[in-house]
């Protein structure tokens, strides 16, 4: 009761319930004054009575107006309060842009007008996402990463409706064109990566990002938005894997490769749950001697029909799914166990993908299945490639320096092919380079350039004293070409392809054997 009389509506009842009660006490005093017409009806009793109705009447009529008014402003404020929460729900923050919310109960045909009566609606979903967020996210700073996505709206809704443009969450953007014919929507999509691909001033930083845009048409491709958007999404997948800047049209062979891919996945899944990808090793030639100094490990998965899927093809899902852990401390414990009965003066060359690179466990990991299978630190080399050092710098300085710590060697994998830069091999503690084989190639062809930088690679290796291996050496003319140039180990189907473990032994004692009758 107490709350009651604290709020609005308690305060104006005991305003009024007082204002009528001191009108009442008055007309009571001066009745025969004010009510001296109604003595004809009898005594005083019926101007007392008169006066106790209409004053707490009146009294009654003016508070439920009071009530009505306030109620009114009551509904007014809620309804601007639920405008307010729908448009909180239905949009982005940051940019301000529709968000998925909004783009789910978009209603992608508008309502028809005179002039569009004999028009049939068409339009074309543009998914949009950034190229190199996150390097100037990074370089930015997160408030610098916001302001850099405000403007990328910005840009974007110069280009179509305002309720038309939304963002999906992170850089990633949908643009609808209503009425575009099939002709404009390239070069529409191609003036989005334009718009998107000028600069853009963060403070004293100028900053550049590009994008990757996928389209397709409604309803060509899909009657339903969110089918249409699905197989933008298809094409802006394959756009990205093009690289930067690329805009592609939806088709069909995209959305097979896509099926092919999510088949190739879950068979992927269960392949490493059984344990059906298997290490085979190649063998690694001291050119000096020509002894047999180290295998290097490679996945190999065959099929129950006995055909064979490409390392190429499912190392990168594994990587995308987050597979790549599993399969990676599967495959190395098998090699391991292996290499335990190979000599002790051969070792185990083991590739780390570069997205394991950002995994802190990983040495701990390594030295984990090292000591459970008995094999000596010493006795594994982790090759690491150029691009698994950028991703994180100082994490992989820290890696490679753990590892090297340990007593593991670290190879420097396809140097020459990727970000090569000679700060690497300062910062980094390499105890060898594996020269790419497209270099090889040009031992062949007689490439001068090649050979030229082959040269300085072996020159330079030399003299920060880390030792070179050479991959893909086929023939004995490349073979002689690199003994010349002082290689010190050799790889390729020359020495001898990828085998199971049961056929190393075989080879090792094969190659023993050859070297005794040499």
């Amino acid at each position: 009761m107490r709350e009651f009389f604290e709020s609005k509506a308690g305060k104006q009842l005991a305003v009024l319930a007082s204002g009528s009660s001191l009108l009442w006490i008055i007309g009571l005093l001066w009745h025969g004054t004010f009510f001296g017409w109604l003595r004809p009806l009898g005594d005083g009793t019926i101007a007392v009575l008169f006066l106790t109705f209409i004053i707490p009447g009146a009294a009654s009529f003016i508070y439920s107006l009071l009530r009505i008014l306030d109620l009114r402003k009551e509904m007014l404020r809620q309804e601007e309060q639920g405008k307010r929460a729908h448009w909180i729900a239905t949009h982005d923050h940051l940019t301000r842009l529709p968000n998925r919310y909004a783009f789910e109960k978009f209603e992608i045909v508008k309502p028809a007008t005179e002039d569009d009566d004999n028009l049939v609606p068409t339009a074309t979903i543009f998914s949009v996402d950034l190229d190199s967020f996150k390097k100037v996210n990074d370089l930015v700073g997160h408030q610098g990463g916001d302001r850099l996505l405000q403007e990328v709206a910005k840009r974007l809704s110069a280009f179509a409706e305002e309720s038309c443009v939304f963002r999906l969450g992170g850089d990633e953007f949908i643009v609808i064109a209503r009425g575009l014919v099939p002709e404009k929507d390239e070069k529409f999509a191609n003036l989005l990566i334009h718009a998107l691909s000028r600069p853009i001033h963060i403070g004293p930083i100028s900053c550049q990002v590009g994008a990757s845009v996928g389209y397709a048409r409604w309803p060509e491709h899909g009657h339903e938005l969110q089918d249409v958007c699905h197989r933008s999404d298809i094409a802006l997948y394959e756009a990205k894997s093009a690289g930067a800047n690329i805009a592609l049209r939806f088709s069909e062979e995209m959305q097979l490769k896509v099926t092919a891919r999510a088949k190739l996945e879950g068979e992927l899944r269960t392949a490493i749950t059984e344990g059906r990808i298997e290490p085979f090793y190649q063998p690694l030639i001291d050119l000096r001697s020509g002894k047999v100094c180290g295998f290097e490990a490679l996945a190999r998965w065959t099929l129950d029909d006995g055909t064979g899927v490409s390392p190429q093809l499912f190392i990168p899902i594994a990587e995308e799914t987050g597979l790549m852990t599993p399969l990676f401390l599967q495959l190395l414990k098998t090699a391991c166990e292996n290499a335990r009965s190979w000599p002790e003066d051969v070792s185990l060359s083991f590739n780390v993908s570069a997205v394991q690179m950002d995994d802190r466990l990983l040495v701990s990991r390594i030295l984990e299945i090292l000591d459970d299978a008995g094999l000596p630190p010493s006795r594994l080399e982790v090759e690491i490639t150029e691009n698994a050092l950028i991703r994180d710098p100082d994490l992989a300085a820290a890696i490679i320096g753990d590892l090297h710590n340990a007593g593991i060697q670290i190879a420097l994998d396809d140097f020459g092919t990727g970000y090569s830069s000679l700060a690497q091999l300062a910062r980094y503690q390499f105890d060898k380079i594996k020269i790419d084989k497209s270099f090889v190639r040009s031992a062949r062809e007689h490439d001068d350039r090649h050979e030229k930088i082959v040269q300085a690679l072996l020159m330079m290796s030399q003299g920060l004293d880390v030792k070179t291996t050479v991959e893909g050496i086929e023939d004995n003319t490349q073979l002689a070409y690199f003994l010349r140039a002082g290689c010190d180990i050799g790889q390729g189907y020359l020495f001898g392809k990828a085998m199971p473990f049961s056929d190393t032994m075989s080879y090792l004692r094969d190659r023993a054997e050859i070297l005794k009758t040499a």
